[in-house]
């Protein structure tokens, strides 16, 4: 009777000790889930807040349209031959707002003088290839950007470069 008691006592603990042991793994569990949840929420708000775009976040910001500004042909001559070669372009330019392109606009006598005296200062030599024309459109948006208050020239296309 004795062997039957200790028996009875052996199971008790055994069976006490696998319920206890269950039921932390389940607590680990849950807690687990309960930070991994935490941390998924504050990294959502995080990605809202920080990662979204002004207008999303209730700000305030003031969203310029870029816009294109064209010009009327130019025909100049060339420095080279004796002022025989001519160069005729059109030129397209890419503004950074509305604002911009009306103050062009205003500022047109100007810019057309300063664009006709910089191609006519050009050789044939200088403007013929890729490189020269892109170092001319570099130029042209410098010599622009001086005079704008209110935005910038971002590029400078030509719709049309005929050197003859």
């Amino acid at each position: 009777m004795a062997e039957e008691e200790k028996e009875g006592q052996q199971e008790e603990t055994t069976s006490g000790k696998g319920k206890k042991s269950g039921l932390k793994w389940v607590i680990a569990l849950f807690v687990i889930i309960i930070i991994g949840v935490g941390v998924g929420v504050v990294g959502w708000k995080y990605y809202q807040l920080r990662l979204s775009g002004p207008s999303e976040r209730g700000e305030t910001e003031a969203v310029q349209e870029p816009g294109i500004w064209a010009m009327d042909p130019i025909v100049v001559n060339l420095m080279d031959d004796n002022g025989e070669r001519y160069l005729k372009t059109t030129l397209q330019i890419e503004v950074s707002s509305q604002e911009c392109m009306a103050e062009l606009e205003r500022l047109k006598p100007k810019v057309t003088d300063n664009i006709l005296v910089l191609l006519s200062s050009k050789r044939y030599k200088e403007i013929a290839g890729f490189e020269g024309k892109q170092d001319l459109r570099d130029e042209i948006a410098v010599r622009l950007n001086r005079y704008l208050a209110k935005g910038q020239v971002r590029r400078i296309y030509f719709t049309e470069f005929l050197i003859q």
